[in-house]
């Protein structure tokens, strides 16, 4: 009796927030199961993706992104790349299986009805941006660890981890940055038809966990979860617990 093909196992794309770049996931990628297929692209103007769309708009970010995603890939998004991710399903539904959310949100921005960033938060790191890119690359760093149990180290672990790849684009940071402000995909993510899952910190500054019951009520076949004691990178400061959420993520039958 000829034995059955093996089944081959989904692409699982990790996407890297703002003023970073693919490096933060290094010390993920040696967590993760060999047994899956993992791509960690760099967003354009970020890392060693030096090409990016003039203007920075989403659609176009979005449909350079989607280049480097493999059709029906499980696509986890951190920060800014969760809100990529979120575009990405929607704008090309082929390339995104399921869809999760690493602290992001559809709408970045606090609004009267939903928990967020205040706008003087983004204008002093676009402030910041045009005196001093290094020295505001590494403030965000700080805030990406702020309230971790140990915070300290995961704040250099970031550091080493991003030093490999240069600085990125000017133009990118502020464009992006554009975007965090000025998009709300609330209406999208309600209605994208993927499955979506996602992970959070009790203790994250900048998408505070207060959103992950609105999230609920917006998807209520979603699976969210909240790490108590992690901030803004909760697979920073707890590596093997995010790991164990990813691999659950991954293998759960939707």
């Amino acid at each position: 009796m000829a034995e059955n093909p093996k089944i081959a196992q989904p692409v699982v794309v990790l996407l890297h927030g703002w003023g970073l770049n693919s490096g933060v996931w290094q010390g993920i990628k040696a967590l993760i199961p060999a047994n899956y297929p993992v791509l960690t692209p760099d967003l354009p103007g970020f890392g060693k993706s030096r090409d990016y769309p003039a203007a920075y708009q989403l659609e176009q970010v979005v449909t350079q992104l989607a280049q480097q995603v493999p059709d029906n890939s499980y696509v986890c998004g951190w920060s800014l790349g969760g809100l990529l991710a979120i575009a990405l399903a929607k704008q090309f539904p082929n390339k995104v299986a399921r869809l999760a959310l690493c602290a992001a949100s559809p709408c970045f921005l606090a609004q009267a009805d939903w928990p967020g960033m205040h706008n003087k938060v983004l204008q002093q790191f676009a402030t910041a941006l045009s005196d001093n890119i290094p020295q505001t690359i590494q403030r965000f760093l700080a805030i990406q660890a702020m309230g971790a149990e140990h915070a300290r180290a995961d704040i250099q672990q970031l550091r080493q981890a991003i030093a490999e790849y240069p600085l990125p684009e000017s133009a990118a940071l502020q464009g992006a940055l554009r975007l965090l402000a000025e998009q709300d995909l609330r209406d999208v993510l309600a209605n994208l038809p993927q499955p979506v899952s996602g992970c959070f910190g009790r203790l994250d500054a900048l998408v505070p966990a207060a959103i992950v019951p609105q999230l609920q009520l917006m998807l209520p076949k979603a699976r969210f979860m909240i790490f108590d004691k992690a901030s803004h990178a909760p697979f920073i400061s707890h590596p093997q617990d995010f790991v164990t959420w990813l691999t659950n993520w991954i293998e759960v039958a939707e």
